[in-house]
């Protein structure tokens, strides 16, 4: 497991913290700031992207100083289930229509391709394995950090290699989709979430994540507080009428923020040395990725009826809102693009506890534990 900080960093607030209101208020503003910035630039999960960079300057500057205790990391867990879960949606469900077997299979074989490349980089680095196969995990990279320090992986190290994965997936599709597809534009488009909702909206997120979180708690079920509030999530999206209920933008900026900084804070110097010695084989590692992803495009454009252009913007590894305004600039099935891309990311977040447990076991400590 990823070493504690001083104090133990999975404490609650100590008195020295507490005492420290006006930290945790200038690191919230600053946190706050980064994530409207990145929101804007249209990065994707903004605030826990933001939150774990403010986090980590923080924890540079200020080594052991503030912790995010486990009650308050528990809640994010919790609520940023509810919204993952909330991202499913019977229209997106339905837009798949005889293409969904085809669809499953290709999300197992990328979950399969994702762990293959996780074991192939654990043998080439100083990795341990359940940290390499996380971070490897092509989709769902708020649900996969989210869960990492519940599955013994080291949750900076699974943050780094997530985010340069979704990083390379922006940069290169618009490139690849304009060099593979002549003809076709690659433009963008923006979406939004109400950001302080209904009454019914914050009642119905703080029911389904409490539920969820204590079932799943109490079964010990790995990454529970996670699992559970997300499966309920999506049986209520499924079955409730379309717009009964929204996650608020508020709550969910908050719960992705809350995970961010629990990650960030816990960086240390020798953590972003390792990073650095990483950075060439993770990058190696996600364009190996990306490569067996376009093979698997080819494979779905061969057993359905959709088109190659389709299938290859349904099957990248990440970076689901460019995919997404690619996929309408360019004029492709942009329905059938995030019904795929967003059953991946169900897959990815539901059966990477029970894939890392069985396949890879615990594996060793994670590295970051020594300098």
């Amino acid at each position: 497991m990823p070493v504690d900080l001083p104090g133990g960093r999975a404490q609650a607030l100590s008195a020295r913290s507490t005492s420290g209101w006006g930290v945790w208020a200038a690191l919230g503003g600053v946190t706050a700031g980064v994530g409207v910035a990145f929101d804007a630039a249209g990065l994707p999960s903004p605030y826990l992207f933001g939150a774990l960079l403010a986090g980590l300057g923080f924890a540079l500057v200020r080594p052991g100083r503030l912790a995010i205790g486990d009650p308050a990391f528990t809640v994010g867990q919790a609520l940023a289930g509810v919204a993952l879960g909330a991202y499913v949606q019977a229209s997106s469900l339905s837009a798949l229509g005889r293409e969904w077997a085809p669809v499953a299979g290709v999300s197992a074989a990328t979950l399969g391709v994702s762990l293959l490349a996780g074991v192939v980089l654990a043998r080439a680095t100083e990795l341990d394995r359940p940290t390499a196969a996380l971070g490897m995990i092509a989709g769902g990279a708020s649900g996969i950090v989210t869960m990492a320090r519940d599955l013994g992986g080291d949750d900076r190290l699974v943050a780094f290699m997530q985010y340069l994965r979704v990083l390379v997936v922006v940069l290169l599709t618009p490139v690849l989709v304009a060099l593979a597809f002549p003809g076709h534009h690659a433009g963008g488009v923006a979406a939004g979430t109400a950001l302080i909702g209904t009454a019914r909206d914050w009642y119905v997120t703080a029911g389904l994540a409490l539920a969820g979180g204590l079932v799943m708690r109490v079964a010990r079920v790995p990454a529970g507080v996670l699992i559970g509030p997300m499966v309920l999530a999506a049986a209520v999206s499924l079955s409730a009428p379309k717009g009964w209920y929204t996650v608020p933008g508020l709550v969910q900026d908050a719960a992705f923020a809350i995970i961010g900084l629990q990650v960030g804070l816990g960086f240390t110097l020798d953590t972003v040395r390792q990073t650095g010695r990483l950075l060439l084989p993770v990058l190696a590692s996600v364009l190996g990725l990306m490569a067996a992803c376009a093979g698997l495009a080819v494979a779905l454009d061969q057993l359905t009826s959709v088109s190659l252009l389709n299938a290859y913007l349904a099957t990248t590894p990440g970076g689901i809102y460019a995919v997404l305004a690619v996929a309408f600039g360019s004029g492709a099935n942009s329905t059938f693009v995030i019904a795929v891309q967003g059953l991946r990311v169900v897959v990815m977040v539901l059966l990477a506890p029970v894939a890392v447990r069985l396949l890879l076991g615990r594996g060793e400590p994670a590295v970051a534990t020594t300098p």
